[in-house]
């Protein structure tokens, strides 16, 4: 298998489903409300943040990097006064693995077994520096069973993969807020659809545009320029070159098994009907 940088890509739409049933599925949002946080972004910057341990909102914030420090802490740290961090961590687990399941994935398939081992191999052996959230999910104990092991294995290696976005977007400037400017303005991701989920007003949509605008990185109207469109493209090649190292370990045959397991779970997932059409990730369907 030819290991040019779109092929870290074409794998994180692959895994990136099985992780994503942690928002997306209704027994994930079950078990959070379950656990008494108060409405969807409560649950979900406890259960996400939840491998940092109880720090504080603007660590959050830093690290996951496009979201507004003031809807962080709207949720952070008063979701650990309803449940701490190890019952967020056991109850998106726990959720993710029972929607997996209800999907027809079980711990005897082939693909399930063969992606979990080769993930998981991938995932212990990725680069550390600079990817704290990575390193986070990391120091937790691996659980045993293969559906929760491989929903574990994706799940650190999407937080590898988006530690290493955040550093490639610092470096070349762009902030976390206009990060979601650049995204809708570069693909099919609406920009109410980004406002609503990453909470803008108006104004600050606007003040994006226009810090971007300055640099031509956009257009009067929003859209992009050429030197706009260069941009987001070295971005997201910079990424899927960082990210294409976390598959060092894994020989030629293993990356082919990997991937065709996980194209095969990946399509179990998505016809499992939870995930919505769009999503911020923006993560393809057609394969």
């Amino acid at each position: 298998m030819q290991r040019e940088p779109e092929l870290a890509r074409k794998l994180y739409d692959r895994f990136e489903p099985v992780h994503a049933v942690t928002y997306f599925a209704p027994e994930a949002r079950a078990a959070l409300d379950a656990l008494g946080y108060r409405g969807f972004w409560m649950g979900y910057f406890a259960a996400r943040s939840a491998p940092l341990g109880e720090v504080p909102a603007d660590v959050v914030a830093a690290v996951f990097y496009n979201f507004s420090r003031a809807r962080v802490a709207k949720a952070l740290p008063a979701a650990w006064d309803v449940a701490g961090p190890a019952l967020a961590l056991r109850a998106r687990q726990d959720s993710a693995v029972a929607a997996l399941r209800r999907y027809g994935l079980t711990d005897d398939d082939k693909n399930v077994c063969t992606a979990a081992r080769l993930a998981a191999r991938a995932a212990r052996q990725a680069p550390l520096e600079a990817r704290p959230l990575f390193a986070a999910n990391l120091a937790l104990r691996w659980p045993s069973d293969p559906l929760a092991m491989l929903w574990h294995a994706v799940t650190l290696l999407r937080e590898q993969r988006g530690d290493g976005h955040v550093t490639v977007l610092a470096a070349t400037g762009i902030s976390g807020r206009e990060s979601n400017v650049l995204h809708s303005a570069a693909s099919a991701v609406p920009a109410e659809y980004l406002k609503g989920t990453r909470h803008y007003d108006d104004d600050e949509w606007r003040a994006c545009e226009q810090s971007l605008a300055e640099r031509g990185l956009l257009d009067d109207d929003g859209s992009l320029t050429a030197a706009g469109r260069d941009c987001k493209d070295r971005i997201e090649a910079s990424t899927d070159k960082l990210a294409l190292r976390a598959f060092d370990g894994l020989d030629d045959a293993e990356m082919r098994a990997l991937f065709d397991a996980l194209t095969q779970i990946a399509r179990m997932v998505i016809g499992g009907g939870d995930l919505p059409a769009v999503t911020p990730m923006g993560v393809r369907r057609d394969f």
